[in-house]
């Protein structure tokens, strides 16, 4: 679709720029199954396959798909009684199988795998494209361990095409066949939402019961306690949130001696209330409110409640700053206890990235400067046998009781993650390690005992020719004088400034207090870096790279804070002779996306081409559009008086139809049922109407992933790395 021709169609005439917030010519493009709308998207499709189709696309796309359909990748596994599950894909299954085999054959080079599930098949049959999104099984009662009883009792959910929006369906484990809502199966119909096992006969739902029952966001407003057998329309309500909440839901624990029912409400995005449930199901139903600050986390483990802190909290006379990790016994904290034991507390450079609980200990994975340390922490337990001195190599004992030693895994510059076996009845944990040059691996190892090496069970391929790149971190300061960390990658002649400037792509996100950590991808190593691409990643305000307060230093009013610091970034980037703003790309996802938008919009003269993927761009109607209402804790209301800084940074509303833009790609995806795909077709609509160099490519399928199976995910990858080329090398690729 030529400028001339937009200029010409009445749907997308040139509006008066600045964009008027009050009025929208491209409205129409929200209708996101509109024959018109997608006969709009069909055109830009082709458009982007006539510009980019040659053989560096080809070759981009064939060498992202042998990486998605290695055989050589982990198969990372869970463990489910006896047996370890996996769900994988590859050429030959590319919308994948969920199979399963015992630790003893996982050790092995080639395991035995035992298929439960081939979504390709159920597709084929269904005539549905299936896209997997989980699986829970219920855990039996210790008499029915005892009794030798298999576990059999699973839910599945399945997603149509890669939406937000799933089905639940029950699966037997032992028959390997779903379970028919005739023979009493649990079945919940497509909507955001779930099910989660109480028993083998009973589970709560919370989902979209009719009118009325769910948020302004689109999540499920009730969680009702539905009987096997019975009609989801008797199912009985546990609780009801208001017309504001963003999400409702309910959970049991099924650790023996240590049962517990959860009512989660959600108000917003960092604001949450957890309540304990009992009496369910009966006339003695009571719901009691954990007394916690509502933007603190709540986590139980047998006797434990652990609280993350965003906000200072001071409960009894004591002031815990935001960030700190705090743990009590949870009944006696119920009881009225406010004794409460300090795990962890943030310096400058350090903040808490994640918890882990095995049966005995707690692992605290904490990052410095963005990189990680592991603290194995050991509380009080008389249950405990063994002395904890016995179990422990090194370590301090606080007055408390609790006792902390260090767990000395991966390296420099790598990032460390784990997760536990088996949470209720071992203390081992899974161990993965990765870098933007080292191939993830897959350790197993034991906390709390005298420290060994851990076994290594699985490690990744090296998917590209790492020879003569080198990774490194780097700091800047951004407008206001904070200290800004990126990483870049890249061949050392490259990155250092000797042999600049170089292609390169500076990603970045820097929102929901999310952190963007080390970590090996063979499709950027193949399509960017062996061709002489440099690689940059920004670790931005909004984050969460150094806990709460970097993140709420970028929230609402003050998210310019996150653009100038991905800015400055840019900036640093081209004064240290890596490239020059010509050759300079960027590319942001979702958050991200907006993220990208605003350099677009504010920053353009920074770069020489821009990636837009599943965007949010339209600040004054994102909060009425599919899931946007929820993340207005993050940007703020546009129905209010937050329109006046909203505005800032709209890049709908920023974009000047005089001004000098670099080239763009936006993508998205027609399933995309999280961030409307509305964002992205009326910015490209809004750019081309004014003659500016705009390619657009909509993916039918994917979801907020952007892809529903591996040809799918190459072929966007292909698109993303052929524009990149194509606009910042001067030079053909080989």
């Amino acid at each position: 679709m030529s400028a001339e021709h937009t200029q010409t169609d009445p749907r997308t005439a040139l509006p008066d720029t600045p964009l008027d917030p009050a009025t929208d010519p491209f409205a129409w493009l929200e209708d996101v199954e509109g024959e018109t709308a997608l006969d709009w998207v069909r055109e830009r499709n082709a458009h982007s396959a006539a510009v980019l189709g040659g053989d560096l696309f080809t070759a981009v796309e064939g060498e992202v798909r042998e990486v998605l359909d290695s055989d050589d990748k982990i198969p990372h596994v869970s463990k489910v009684g006896e047996h370890y599950y996996n769900f994988w894909q590859d050429a030959a299954h590319q919308r994948g199988l969920w199979r399963r085999t015992t630790l003893d054959s996982y050790r092995t080079a080639d395991p035995e795998w035992e298929t439960v599930l081939d979504l390709d098949a159920l597709g084929e049959q269904e005539g549905e494209s299936w896209v997997w999104h989980g699986a829970s099984v219920l855990r039996p009662t210790p008499e029915q361990l005892a009794a030798g009883e298999p576990r059999r009792h699973a839910l599945v959910d399945l997603s149509p095409g890669g939406s937000d929006s799933d089905v639940t369906r029950e699966f037997d484990l032992v028959t390997k066949q779903f379970v028919a809502p005739e023979d009493g199966g649990f079945v919940r119909a497509e909507a955001k939402g779930g099910l989660s096992w109480v028993d083998a006969d009973t589970v709560y739902v919370f989902t979209d019961f009719g009118a009325g029952t769910m948020t302004p966001s689109g999540y499920p407003r009730q969680v009702k306690r539905w009987t096997r057998g019975t009609p989801l329309a008797e199912a009985t309500l546990v609780y009801e949130g208001t017309e504001q909440d963003m999400y409702i839901s309910a959970s049991r624990s099924h650790t023996p001696g240590f049962e517990r029912d959860l009512v989660h409400r959600a108000l917003r995005f960092y604001a949450n209330e957890t309540y304990l449930a009992t009496g369910v199901g009966t006339d003695e139903q009571a719901l009691t409110k954990i007394d916690v600050p509502d933007s603190a986390n709540v986590g139980l483990h047998r006797e434990w409640m652990l609280v993350r802190l965003r906000d200072d909290w001071t409960p009894s006379g004591t002031t815990y700053r935001a960030g700190s990790l705090l743990a009590a016994p949870f009944d006696d904290f119920m009881a009225g206890s406010r004794d409460l034991t300090v795990l962890f507390e943030p310096t400058p450079t350090t903040s808490l990235a994640g918890t882990t609980w095995t049966r005995h200990h707690l692992v605290v994975n904490v990052l410095d400067d963005v990189k990680n340390l592991l603290h194995v922490l050991t509380p009080p337990d008389a249950s405990v046998v063994e002395p904890v001195e016995t179990r422990v190599s090194t370590g301090s004992t606080s007055d408390s009781g609790w006792v902390r030693s260090d767990l000395s895994v991966g390296g420099e510059l790598l990032t460390v993650g784990v997760g536990a076996v088996d949470v209720v009845d071992a203390d081992d944990v899974w161990v993965v390690t990765t870098g933007y040059l080292t191939p993830s691996t897959l350790s197993l190892t034991t906390v709390g005992a005298a420290q060994e090496a851990p076994e290594v069970l699985k490690s990744a391929p090296s998917y590209f020719e790492a020879a003569g790149l080198e990774v490194s971190q780097r700091f800047t300061e951004s407008d206001d004088g904070t200290r800004v960390p990126y990483f870049v990658v890249g061949r050392a002649d490259l990155v250092s400034g000797e042999s600049g400037p170089a292609p390169t792509l500076l990603w970045g996100y820097g929102g929901f207090e999310h952190a963007i950590l080390p970590g090996y991808s063979g499709t950027i190593g193949r399509a960017w870096l062996e061709r002489g691409g440099v690689y940059a990643v920004a670790n931005i305000r909004g984050g969460g790279e150094y806990g709460p307060a970097w993140h709420q230093a970028a929230l609402k009013a003050d998210r310019h804070r996150a653009y100038e610091d991905f800015a400055a970034v840019a900036r640093d980037l081209v004064a240290t002779g890596v490239t020059v703003p010509e050759r300079l790309g960027m590319e942001g996802r979702s958050n991200g996306g907006l993220l990208a938008g605003n350099m677009l919009t504010q920053y353009p003269e920074l770069f020489g081409a821009i990636i837009v993927g599943v965007p949010l761009l339209d600040m004054k109607r994102y909060s009425h559009l599919l899931a946007g209402a929820s993340w207005m804790a993050e940007y703020g209301d546009p129905d209010t008086a937050d329109w006046e800084f909203l505005r800032r940074y709209s890049p709908y509303h920023l974009f000047d139809a005089a001004r000098e833009y670099p080239p763009v790609l936006f993508t998205t995806s027609t399933k995309d049922d999280r961030v409307h795909p509305g964002h992205a077709r009326k910015m490209a609509a809004l750019m081309l109407a004014a003659g500016k160099d705009v390619t657009y490519y909509e993916n039918i399928e994917g979801g907020h992933g952007g892809a529903a199976n591996n040809a799918q995910a190459a072929y966007m990858a292909a698109t993303h790395w052929t524009f990149l080329w194509n606009r910042l090398s001067t030079t053909p690729a080989a």
